[in-house]
């Protein structure tokens, strides 16, 4: 007897042992079991007639528009906490020079402004990025058609 053959004590009468490697049976999941209990039948999927699709089901706890939008405010809330705290933690005025403009503002705010300079530029070089991306596809794909 192979290693993936289970003892012929746990077989029901319609069983078959375990065919080669890749068949593994599965154990029974009370031990304690007689061994011919039959397993209770699936009743996961309604039955089908023969050369029928099977019927699709929703599952009610699937995500929602609604639900994406709850957890997307739920996010959001954390974000302007986040913020708030930031703010109210850095509000110590600090000087500021550029390019001969001087002038003196909340730490907090100087930090801010820098962070959405550095996104304004980061969206942009992206932006710029995929519109080449975009030309070349329109390109490759006019190359592509044939003339009519």
């Amino acid at each position: 007897m192979s290693s993936n053959e289970p003892p012929p004590s746990r077989l029901t009468p319609t069983e078959k042992p375990a065919g080669g490697p890749a068949e593994t049976p599965k154990p029974p999941s009370d031990t304690k079991a007689a061994p011919d209990t039959k397993a209770a039948p699936d009743t996961s999927a309604p039955p089908t007639k023969q050369g029928s699709a099977p019927a699709q089901t929703t599952d009610p706890l699937r995500g929602s528009k609604a639900s994406g939008f709850w957890a997307t405010v739920v996010v959001l809330v954390v974000v302007l906490v986040l913020l708030a705290v930031f703010v109210l933690q850095n509000t110590r005025k600090v000087q500021i020079d550029f390019f001969g403009w001087s002038g003196s503002i909340p730490l907090a705010a100087a930090m801010m402004i820098s962070a959405a300079a550095g996104l304004v530029v980061a969206v942009a070089a992206g932006s710029a990025r995929i519109l080449q991306l975009r030309r070349r596809v329109k390109r490759e794909r006019k190359a592509v058609r044939p003339a009519k």
